[in-house]
């Protein structure tokens, strides 16, 4: 009996492509439909749930369907686009190559690559399936035919709205000082930290002196993490600002509901899953208009110009004093779940594949 596989890098359990492709796959076999995960590399932590892809041929079966999760480089992407079985790109965002040069050269060529992998599986994909009508562009430059549009099928669970609500209060249930901005996302230099960080700055000094900022992410690149640091300690904001580094589920929560605005300064952005998080629990978002933000966030968000400190600074502390606009965003992004309609993204998806069969 035919399957639909998917195929990925590496499998890593807490990542957005990760959750999207376990997803995927137990929603498929909940449909009776075989499906297994091959990678190129074996993550420890996920090595019960993926097989490599070189055993792929000895199991595989007429009519099967293979899925590409396309994040990144891979040699899976010469291999696939040698195989005869009908295939699908679900394509999640490449960073351009230029963002990262100048912090590291061998990850920036590593973008390249992929990017002329996204080229070279084009003749060979019946259907591209991107996160955001943003990324669908990606595909059709690179000459993909067939293309459609499918958010990512899993995010973190909605959060506790009363939890975000009391904790913005003192212990004793007063109101606390300071506003507390929240950055979440890998910290790589697609996501511009250094601009909260510099609006942060200004904010304390114009606005607000207890203003304070989370920076929630994983490291990906030492040379910019390093400048990040040194850019809070040589501002003076060593007692302001706090990085937390990869968050599990819980901290992560919890630093959203500790948080009164979430702040998105990012160069390029093919989805955004924090802005999903925020969103789920009406938390305020100011952002640039970069890639695919103005897209998922439709009129939750305020759009400014991030790369300007005061613009920046000014903007989130307007929107901090109007309760009525934070309000207002927060149906608006309430409503706008429920037109990108998440739950069902998974299942969308499976259809637009087994159509394929």
């Amino acid at each position: 009996m035919s399957g639909i596989h998917q195929f990925v890098p590496m499998l890593h359990r807490g990542d957005a492509v990760g959750r999207h492709t376990l997803r995927l796959r137990d929603l498929m076999l909940a449909r009776g439909i075989d499906s297994r995960i091959f990678v190129e590399l074996i993550d420890p932590e996920t090595e019960g749930e993926t097989a490599l892809a070189s055993t792929y041929p000895g199991g595989c079966q007429p009519g099967d369907v293979l899925v590409y999760q396309l994040a990144t480089a891979s040699d899976l992407a010469p291999w696939l686009a040698a195989r005869a079985e009908t295939l699908v790109v679900n394509y999640h965002n490449i960073t351009p190559p230029e963002l990262f040069a100048a912090w590291d050269n061998r990850l920036a060529r590593h973008q390249q690559r992929a990017r002329s992998e996204l080229h070279l599986l084009s003749a060979r994909t019946a259907l591209g399936i991107a996160v955001s009508a943003f990324n669908r562009r990606d595909l059709e430059a690179a000459g993909y035919g067939a293309t459609a549009v499918v958010p990512p099928a899993a995010v973190l669970p909605q959060q506790d709205r009363a939890r975000t609500a009391d904790s913005r209060s003192a212990g004793d249930g007063s109101p606390r000082l300071g506003s507390r901005w929240l950055s979440v996302g890998r910290m790589a230099p697609n996501k511009a930290i250094e601009d909260v960080v510099m609006a942060l700055l200004v904010a304390r000094s114009r606005y607000d002196p207890d203003t304070t900022l989370t920076i929630v992410g994983k490291p990906v690149i030492a040379s910019y993490t390093g400048a990040l640091h040194r850019i809070v300690c040589e501002a003076g904001l060593e007692e302001s600002v706090r990085f937390s580094g990869h968050a599990s589920d819980a901290d992560l929560a919890a630093a959203y509901a500790e948080a009164d605005v979430l702040v998105v300064t990012s160069a390029h952005e093919g989805f955004g899953v924090p802005l999903i998080e925020a969103m789920s629990i009406g938390l305020p978002i100011v952002m640039s208009a970069a890639g695919a933000l103005p897209e998922v966030v439709g009129r939750a968000g305020v759009v400014t110009a991030t790369s300007d400190p005061w613009a920046l600074a000014g903007t989130v502390a307007e929107l901090l004093g109007d309760g009525e606009r934070c309000r207002t965003l927060a149906a608006a992004g309430h409503a706008q779940l429920e037109a990108l309609d998440l739950p069902t993204a998974g299942d969308r998806m499976i259809d637009l594949v087994c159509a394929l069969t």
